[in-house]
């Protein structure tokens, strides 16, 4: 099974399913000598595990990472950094009704295509869960960068959206509130929203924005590896991410050539950002900020009809423990995945030079 690695350089190797013994990855290329803080580490996993508040799924898992290799007196040593997390809440009955069924909009059915075979205890290896080894590495990747600073939100939950341009968010606001929106009020309209929403049985979707801070100029290549069509593929490799969109992006097209353009100032800086901190498909030493839309989770605790593994129509429900709305968790996810994209291009950088 192809598909398993992340990066050029800077290379992340996830393994493991969301109802096997656990899950992990090996992380290549890390610089040695950097210095790691292994309680922030722990803290993004902890912004991302199951359990953590009343509008997430229920499932009780620690998350607690184990290091098992690269790291020495607390930095980084250049070797592999290899990682594990343990699963200890599974509930696999939960899912022997769909051992034959293909659920809507899952992954089942094309799994069953492609392998002839699929691990239906939780979505098997398609599972959200394996992002959490994604954090671990993304939290690596952050402290790497430093002084680069990474930020995601949520800045909408269905038709629920937050109107305040990126550039005047008060980023400090963010883990005030279980959704993770940094407008108090607003979090307060979508936690009920997604209270009302899980009542009903259903689910419903958001949109995560996402600001990086103090890049220099410089990041990304101008053709095929585009700063901004990495950070497109690491988010659209996330599950449940339909849509991609970075500076302006869609709403840009509202504006004419002459509106668009963000003049200079005398220092190299731009008197708009619209590109989004992003030229030629390498960064311009502007802040970098995009939104990623993610659908409504697919099970849901209503019946559907679909069929099974032998084209029989069937009706089956969701059973077991499922987020109503998965934005507000994967909101340490969007940032991992943007700080290994901005990890690999910081090294490409160096090798760039003559």
């Amino acid at each position: 099974m192809p598909g398993n690695i992340f990066g050029s350089i800077f290379r992340v190797t996830t393994f493991g399913e969301s109802h096997g013994h656990s899950i992990g990855g090996v992380i290549d290329g890390c610089p040695a000598g950097v210095r790691l803080d292994l309680n922030i580490i722990q803290k993004d996993l902890n912004r991302r595990r199951p359990g953590q508040s009343a509008i997430v799924t229920q499932r009780k898992e620690p998350d607690k990472v184990t290091f098992f290799s690269g790291i020495f007196e607390g930095k980084t040593t250049g070797t592999p950094i290899g990682f594990a997390i343990n699963n200890t809440d599974q509930k696999s009955k939960d899912y022997s009704h769909i051992q034959d069924n293909y659920r809507p909009s899952h992954a089942d059915y094309v799994y069953d295509e492609k392998y002839g075979f699929r691990d239906y205890r939780g979505g098997g290896r398609s599972s959200a869960r394996e992002t959490a080894s994604r954090v671990v590495a993304g939290a690596i990747a952050k402290q790497f960068l430093s002084p680069i600073t990474i930020d995601a939100y949520v800045s909408a939950v269905g038709s629920l959206k937050l109107k305040t341009n990126p550039s005047e968010v008060d980023l400090s606001k963010i883990e005030e509130n279980i959704v993770r929106c940094p407008d108090p009020q607003m979090a307060s309209e979508m936690e009920d929203l997604i209270k009302k929403i899980r009542k009903n049985g259903d689910t419903v979707g958001g949109i995560i924005t996402c600001v990086i801070k103090n890049v220099p100029a410089g990041l990304g290549e101008p053709v095929f590896n585009k700063l901004h069509a990495e950070l497109g593929k690491a988010m659209l490799s996330i599950n449940a991410v339909k849509g991609f969109e970075y500076g302006s992006g869609f709403e840009g097209i509202q504006k004419k050539g002459s509106e668009h353009n963000d003049l200079f100032n005398s220092d190299g800086s731009t008197k708009t950002n619209y590109s989004g901190g992003i030229q030629g498909g390498i960064s311009n030493g502007m802040d970098i900020y995009f939104n990623v839309a993610f659908k409504p989770v697919a099970t849901i605790m209503q019946n559907q009809p679909t069929i099974n593994s032998k084209g029989e129509e069937v009706q089956m429900q969701g059973k077991g423990r499922h987020d109503p709305c998965v934005v507000p968790r994967a909101v340490p996810i969007v940032e991992a995945m943007a700080a290994l994209v901005l990890a690999d291009f910081t090294l490409i950088k160096r090798t760039n030079k003559a």
